[in-house]
């Protein structure tokens, strides 16, 4: 049997008498595409933000790879396989695409000695080039990233999530101020890394059109616990999840 590459058990956070994650457990699994939705103040930021060392829990306990990785820094939890997109874009503005990219993965490519006498691009510059033709952005590779649009500068962002070729990437709302022309696009994106790359998600959105569509898998929050998890069909036909959140 396939062991979780994340597992979460009765996760807690309290802000004073606000129990904002109140003994969240679930697991991810190799290769899977994990949704989470819910209103908002469900916990679903807490949540996220505990796992990927943000914040530090009051309870339970986080594993990656069976290994416990609760409370260890977002540095650390990089090296050891987990990428992010943030809901706030991450580039850097006055650096080329192409830049943005290669400093996304500087960090995990050899010690700090090979990298002052690696070439300019740290030898990074094949692995920028092959995402940038996968995010089919080689026609904005040269121009700066502050002056593209924002949808572009998202793509960009997720882009730089992939550099380091992680195990887990955490997506936090990929759809958030997009148009809505890009969204399918972005969908088609991340369902052909994870193909292509082998890597597992899990993605924060409001979008439900999208999450349904991309996700193998949804856990529902509501009130900082989990309601529910299932199959998209399974999440749509629940009436609990309907009438607490789908409201349909």
């Amino acid at each position: 049997m396939t062991s979780p590459l994340l597992k979460v058990t009765n996760l807690k956070k309290a802000y004073g008498a606000i129990q904002a994650v109140g003994g969240v457990s679930f697991e991810v699994m190799p290769g899977e595409i994990f949704g989470v939705i819910g209103p908002n103040g469900s916990g679903k930021t807490t949540m996220f933000n505990s796992v990927l060392g943000q914040i530090t829990p009051d309870a339970g306990t986080i594993e990656l790879k069976g290994k416990t990785i609760t409370g260890l820094s977002p540095l650390e939890l990089s090296r050891r396989g987990v990428g992010r997109t943030f809901q706030t874009l991450q580039v850097f503005g006055k650096m080329t695409v192409r830049d943005n990219l290669i400093v996304a993965a500087q960090e995990h490519h050899g010690s700090m000695l090979s990298r002052m006498f690696a070439p300019g691009d740290s030898g990074l510059g094949a692995k920028a080039d092959a995402l940038i033709d996968q995010f089919r952005i080689r026609h904005v590779a040269d121009s700066l990233a502050g002056t593209l649009s924002y949808g572009q500068q998202k793509l960009v962002d997720i882009a730089m999530a992939f550099m380091a070729e992680p195990d887990l990437v955490l997506l936090d709302e990929p759809c958030a101020g997009v148009n809505p022309s890009l969204v399918g696009g972005i969908s088609s994106l991340l369902k052909e890394l994870n193909k292509t790359r082998k890597g597992s998600f899990v993605v924060i959105e409001h979008n439900m059109d999208f999450v349904m569509d991309l996700c193998h898998r949804i856990m529902v929050m509501v009130e900082g616990r989990v309601m529910a998890i299932g199959t998209p069909a399974e999440i749509r036909a629940n009436k609990q999840v309907l009438d607490a959140y789908l409201g349909n």
